[in-house]
């Protein structure tokens, strides 16, 4: 695969038309100036055992692989203004896990909705489409999937960008203390309690509590909210809020990881994040000198509110911190 290179200038596609993005040195690209080959986003899927994988795809094939993993409660829907950004650079790609969006996977009792079997699905989807090498790009439940992989295969992993992908305890604010009593005591009250996380209320308040609500499109909550309601869908989701545990167990682990192979590592965080915290951004620099720590005015939806700048903090870090 052809090094990562810096580049001067950012060009995107956004209603037909270029858009100028200023780059840390100042430089900007020619407004309304039309990109030299635009590449279109794929819609496709990949069978990993009993999992059929729903994923997009844009960019050159030979290019530098950028793997985008979500959170809850979204889908690879979340990187649709990401990926145009990134795909004349790199080969971006973006499944949705097991239990979101549009992949297919057997049924609880069949399938263990759990972190591990996300990660090995994930794990399993990269090697099937020939993926030995590539930066991760984490988010909330992302993380835990990703950095599960990273940990597994260091040699496979050039870089991490974490927006709101936490991994020590001090990013954990308050709001999960319903989740903590779940864990602590799994009782059906206290499962049934976690419920309050599944409702459309819900999942408008993470979208847009801390964020210029003018600027979150109603689409991604709004179908967010449409997958959750399927049937069967609060059960698994409630599955994997008490197999969250298994995550903070495993800080320490992921930790170890970022000292002893000290990954390129960008962490573009939304500060008024109410799960997340920016202590928990700004700990990665405590295991990995050198990690970049980027704060935006904006919450748990970072990406929604700030998509041009936090695609212009990957391109620039990917082109000076990694060759591939």
């Amino acid at each position: 695969m052809p090094s990562f290179t810096r580049r001067q200038s950012l060009l995107a596609v956004a209603g037909g038309a270029g858009v100028a993005l200023a780059l840390p040195g100042g430089i900007k690209a020619a407004t309304r100036a039309a990109p030299t080959v635009v590449h279109h986003v794929s819609y496709k899927t990949q069978q990993v055992g009993d999992v059929e994988v729903y994923y997009r795809e844009a960019g050159p094939a030979n290019a530098p692989v950028l793997l985008l993993l979500h959170g809850y409660p979204t889908s690879s829907h979340m990187f649709r203004g990401l990926i145009p950004l990134l795909a004349d650079r790199f080969r971006v790609i973006a499944p949705d896990l097991p239990g979101f969006g549009l992949t297919k996977a057997p049924p609880r009792g069949q399938f263990a909705y759990t972190f591990d079997n996300l990660a090995k699905v994930m794990d399993g989807f990269t090697q099937a489409l020939g993926l030995h090498r590539y930066a991760l790009y984490v988010f909330d439940y992302g993380a835990p999937t990703g950095f599960r992989l990273a940990a597994a295969h260091p040699e496979r992993v050039t870089a991490i960008i974490s927006q709101n992908g936490n991994a020590y305890r001090e990013g954990l604010s308050t709001a999960w203390s319903p989740y903590q009593t779940y864990w602590e005591n799994p009782t059906e009250a206290n499962r049934a309690a976690c419920r309050a996380a599944l409702t459309p209320d819900a999942i408008h308040e993470q979208y847009v509590h801390g964020a210029d609500p003018s600027r979150v499109s109603a689409d991604g909550y709004m179908l967010d909210a449409a997958y959750i309601a399927r049937p069967g869908s609060d059960e698994i989701q409630l599955d994997l809020i008490y197999d969250y545990r298994t995550n903070v167990a495993l800080y320490p682990a992921w930790q170890s990881y970022f000292r002893a192979h000290r990954p390129p590592l960008l962490a573009v965080w939304g500060d008024k994040d109410p799960y997340f915290l920016p202590p928990g951004a700004r700990a990665f620099a405590r295991d990995i000198p050198g990690a970049e720590i980027h704060f935006f005015d904006s919450g748990h939806f970072a990406l929604e509110t700030h998509g041009p700048e936090i695609a212009e903090r990957i391109r620039d870090f990917l082109g000076r911190r990694v060759r591939v």
